[in-house]
């Protein structure tokens, strides 16, 4: 169970991350391009911000998920352990 549960965090918060960037840089390209005078071209806050910004994130969710899974996985064995050591 520890690689499913880091594989839907991973997935939820990346999704979170990709929305939330894609639409800081959709405000940014708005805004440069209405300081500038031109027509905002928005396939650059896709390609080149969001998606980039986004799989990094991603990466850095599925390490720090692991650790957490991992740690908790141990964390339980050796409690379970215990409790049965502590019933006999």
């Amino acid at each position: 169970m520890v690689p499913v549960r880091a594989f839907l965090v991973t997935f939820a918060l990346t999704l979170l991350s990709f929305a939330i960037c894609l639409f800081l840089a959709i405000l940014g390209v708005a805004g440069v391009a209405v300081l500038r005078g031109e027509h905002p071209n928005m396939t650059i806050a896709y390609r080149h911000i969001a998606v980039p910004t986004a799989a990094v994130i991603g990466v850095m969710v599925l390490i720090s998920a692991l650790v957490v899974e991992i740690r908790r996985y141990r964390q339980m064995k050796i409690l379970s352990g215990i409790e049965r050591a502590s019933r006999s």
